[in-house]
């Protein structure tokens, strides 16, 4: 009979065929792709704040001791650096059905954290007050994430119902 024994043959037709159909205007993780997009415009908008101080000061890598260039650069880099964890975290909670009020205020904390921080970096001089707020809402509310997937897996997990 070959490599498959008849156990694997059997549970390899019990596997659906094909995903389920999403029906029109219905949305899958509706929470985490706002957020995702937003997310993705403000990255944007922190890498058009590069590039314009590259052009004006004639830099193409590195900062050249540009204290401006190095800070639109670190605010890039560092909101490169926490955003996938979240929206990852974010869009697990959301897949496993967390309540949607959670999930939005878990979604606009980590954004006004991201907001905030990036303010307190790039404007000089640097404002500590934004940037420390920046990164308390961030780690927060990615503790908050964490916790909240662990918590919802138990529930879940235990067959429970918030």
């Amino acid at each position: 009979m070959g490599y498959r024994s008849v156990e694997t043959t059997h549970l390899i037709t019990q596997l659906p065929q094909k995903p389920p159909r999403v029906e029109r205007g219905q949305m899958i993780l509706p929470v985490t792709t706002i957020t995702a997009s937003l997310l993705g415009l403000f990255l944007v908008k922190l890498s058009l704040n590069v590039i314009k101080l590259r052009l004006a000061n004639k830099v193409s890598i590195g900062h050249a001791e540009n204290a401006d260039l190095e800070r639109a650069m670190r605010a890039q880099g560092n909101f490169s650096e926490y955003v996938p964890t979240a929206l990852i975290l974010l869009a697990l909670l959301e897949w496993n059905r967390a309540p949607l009020e959670l999930l939005i205020l878990l979604a606009v904390t980590f954004t006004a954290g991201r907001w905030f921080h990036s303010r307190g970096i790039v404007e000089p001089p640097p404002k500590f007050t934004n940037r420390v707020r920046g990164m308390k809402l961030t780690l927060y509310s990615l503790i908050a994430l964490s916790a909240s997937n662990l918590v919802w897996l138990g529930i879940n997990f235990a067959g429970s119902t918030p």
